[in-house]
């Protein structure tokens, strides 16, 4: 997916349907002189549905269309005629969308499987005939009930991408050019920060016909949990993941404090993210010799990190094979 496709966050108008009117038809036939009350219901207003769809990956349909209004149920008829129903409006979202009242932020609810479908508006229900309202003092009564009106707000809908990998790094860290060795997406990538600036999704093919889903997020820097740089903007996708892959590029000051200074960054924001698995890798490792590396590895081995770690080379295919190996033994 191209990361110009990849919205993820809009704001829509919704509007239930009308109820319809109740009749207040009297009976009228050859012969029958005082025909009682026989006016219909109204019909119900058309519901505003909020719908899953797995082959959705992003919001983008809505950035077209931001007004939604489902139709207003009709009016009833003589002979007890019920109006009809109006006609819902479904909206189809990717799984993972969170559906929040735009006005108060509050979260409404969230679409997570396939056709799970949660009605975000009512319809209006329709009116009575004033056939319900007969009674032996009053046997033609000429009143009914109006329909209920629909309602109306606006609507967050807000995407946590659900990948089974996040890609966790600083800008320029080569999450990008790995994502593009891993899996056939096509991210954009440059020598200069915060080339990525929304989600890239990828699928990694793996043996006998098994893969899982990877996203490139864009970089951290540090005071990201504050909404610094894009802040909010991306850690809300990293609360998705199964695993986190960490990427350290090699020729960082100190791989051991830019490790410990995203892991702080996401704790901030979420102290449950620490709970997920974990998975350091030392990317550009092609721009050291034999004996650096071997540095780098005595470094890691002597600050004790918490997790499994491995040195990759995406450019020069390096460790590529090992990596798909540790992330599928960490999904399952």
């Amino acid at each position: 997916m191209t990361e110009g496709n990849f919205t993820d966050y809009v704001k829509v108008y919704v509007r239930s349907g009308n109820g319809g009117k109740g009749s207040t038809h009297l009976h009228r036939e050859k012969f029958v002189e005082k025909g009682g009350p026989d006016g219909g219901d109204g019909g119900r207003g058309g519901d505003i549905i909020i719908r899953g769809n797995k082959n959705l990956w992003t919001l983008i349909n809505f950035k077209f269309q931001q007004h939604f209004r489902a139709e207003h149920g009709g009016d009833g008829g003589a002979n007890r005629s019920t109006g009809a129903d109006g006609n819902s409006v479904y909206l189809e979202v990717p799984l993972g969308t969170i559906v929040k009242d735009a006005l108060t932020d509050e979260v409404l609810f969230e679409i997570t499987e396939d056709k799970e479908e949660k009605i975000a508006l009512k319809g209006g229900k329709g009116g009575l005939g004033n056939w319900h309202f007969r009674t032996s003092t009053n046997q033609t009564p000429r009143y009914a009930q109006p329909g209920i009106p629909g309602e109306e707000r606006e609507l967050l809908l807000e995407l946590k991408v659900l990948a089974d990998v996040g890609l966790v790094g600083f800008p320029n860290a080569g999450k990008s050019t790995l994502l593009s060795v891993l899996t056939s997406a096509k991210p954009k990538i440059a020598d200069y920060p915060f080339t990525t600036l929304k989600p890239n999704l990828g699928i990694v093919r793996y043996r006998d016909f098994q893969s899982f889903v990877i996203a490139d997020i864009p970089g951290i820097i540090e005071g990201a949990s504050q909404g610094k740089g894009l802040g909010h903007y991306f850690l809300r996708h990293i609360e998705r993941n199964s695993v986190l892959l960490f990427l350290v590029p090699a020729d960082s000051p100190n791989i051991v404090e830019e490790y410990h200074i995203l892991l702080k960054e996401l704790e901030k924001y979420n102290p449950e993210l620490l709970d997920k698995q974990r998975l350091l890798a030392i990317s550009k490792t092609d721009l050291l010799d034999q004996e650096l590396q071997g540095l780098i590895e005595k470094e890691l081995q002597a600050a004790s990190l918490d997790l499994p770690y491995l040195l990759i080379s995406s450019v020069a295919q390096q460790g590529i094979t090992i990596l798909k190996d540790r992330l599928w033994q960490l999904l399952q």
